[in-house]
């Protein structure tokens, strides 16, 4: 049974979260001064942590004081030493945060189901944020990261670093600038096929836990899970529903967000989802999720109609995708917007274009230039500049993402969502999954 949410604490969220609409990222109380240096800890240096940790640690004004993984593997906490040997190490987040008080900001790149007991914790501390997408593990978990942020008063930023590449960049500034007019509906999807398990049932038995890896510590506040060799760490865990959240909360954060950004989407008020029967522990290998967003300045009507797609090999129906022709190859990945004055395609991730070609001259195409994601978290901390996915902005649109994946555990039934009181106010049972219970010993501190 999932943790039940009071109703106190769902006012409380509803409340907090109506005084954050109007809350410009300035409003920082914890900026460090551009003359002061950022000493930074990294919790999940495998994987992404790796790029996370390079990325931000190319910043001039960053010094790296301490790592921490429960793997000390070479891929792991060992290459990571060895970069940064004046760092100290951890396996242990919690004696991370316990110990090192000099340490301003934190990197979380773990898996999703860490991703807020550890950002909770170290907002808590007054540490600065950057966190990997998506967000959080659930809906529940989304708010709460948006509240602590803006009572903490710190920097923040969610690692959907694809937001500053050009190519999304300048999508945004298209539909911003009018060049399709307002819009009218979109398609989103993902057709390329993961590595990691889905749509399958879990194996029978354990496997002997490696040396290098505290298997107790990586559990963290999942259920107590049997190791076997590389079917959650140090990547399938995507897979699974106790640690990740499937291909839409894989990619959700990324593609849906020019969507986001170029429409000032908020919170969908309904979604209806077609996918088979999830396997008890596994993620499905395929989705359809209609999303109904209000509509916005950038939008024809007060409905707005988002529908996001993966499978292997997917992609919109293409009667659907008016303007563009049928020979025209969509990509892989990324999305149709669909306006009054034609169509933008959005791939992930390259440059966009407009349809038909005819209709746009090439002089009032004008792109944006890539900005550093990571280096922009840092500069934020020290004083400079404001982030544009602080948890403001990817709280909203983690709980839009994590809303399909509940909504994938009830296919075929509208759910229609009540972003005010975090309710989801026709299938009753459906809220049992804006959040859950955590392991005895391991449950976060909300406020």
């Amino acid at each position: 049974m999932a943790f039940q949410l009071s109703r106190r604490r769902v006012l409380q969220s509803a409340v907090t979260a109506g005084a954050l609409a109007g809350l410009a990222p300035q409003h920082y109380r914890r900026v460090l001064g551009a003359n002061s240096r950022l000493r930074i800890a990294s919790i999940g240096t495998g994987g992404k942590g790796w790029s996370d940790l390079l990325g931000v640690a190319a910043s001039p004004s960053v010094d790296v004081a301490a790592l921490c993984d429960i793997d000390s593997s070479k891929e792991h906490l060992g290459r990571a030493a060895e970069k940064y040997p004046h760092a100290a190490t951890f396996d242990d987040w919690r004696k991370l945060l316990d110990t090192s008080k000099d340490v301003q900001g934190v990197l979380v790149s773990t898996p999703d189901f860490m991703h807020a007991p550890i950002s909770l914790a170290a907002m808590q501390l007054g540490k600065h944020i950057f966190c990997q997408k998506p967000l959080t593990h659930t809906v529940f978990e989304a708010r709460q990261m948006r509240l602590a942020a803006k009572k903490a008063g710190v920097v923040t930023q969610m690692c959907n670093q694809i937001q500053s590449h050009s190519a999304y960049r300048t999508a945004v500034h298209w539909v911003h600038s009018g060049l399709i007019g307002k819009v009218k509906e979109v398609h989103s999807w993902q057709s390329n096929n993961p590595t990691w398990p889905r749509h399958i049932d879990t194996p029978a038995g354990a496997d002997p836990v490696p040396s290098h890896i505290r298997w107790d510590l990586w559990q963290g506040v999942a259920p107590e899970t049997a190791y076997k060799a590389n079917l959650y760490h140090p990547f399938n865990w995507r897979g699974w529903q106790a640690f990740g959240t499937g291909q839409l909360g894989d990619f959700g954060c990324h593609i849906l967000d020019p969507v986001f950004k170029a429409l000032k989407l908020t919170s969908p008020v309904s979604l209806q989802v077609a996918a088979p029967a999830l396997k008890k522990e596994s993620w499905t290998d395929r989705c359809t999720v209609q999303y109904l967003f209000p509509g916005t300045e950038y939008t024809t009507a007060g409905r707005l109609p988002v529908t996001w797609y993966d499978a292997a090999g997917v992609e919109p129906p293409r009667d659907r995708i008016q303007d563009i022709p049928s020979d025209v190859a969509l990509p892989k990945a990324g999305s149709v917007l669909i306006g009054e004055k034609g169509s933008l395609v959005i791939p992930h991730v390259a440059m966009p274009s407009v349809y038909p070609k005819e209709r746009f001259s090439a002089e009032k195409l004008e792109t944006l230039p890539n900005v550093d994601h990571y280096t922009q978290w840092a500069d934020a901390c020290l004083g400079n500049g404001a982030t544009t996915s602080h948890f403001d902005y990817a709280g909203p649109l983690t709980e839009a993402v994590l809303l399909g994946t509940i909504g994938i555990r009830f296919p075929d039934q509208g759910l229609d969502w009540d972003a005010e009181n975090l309710r989801i106010t026709n299938v009753a049972s459906a809220n049992d999954y804006l959040s859950k219970t955590y392991r005895k010993g391991w449950e976060p501190t909300w406020s």
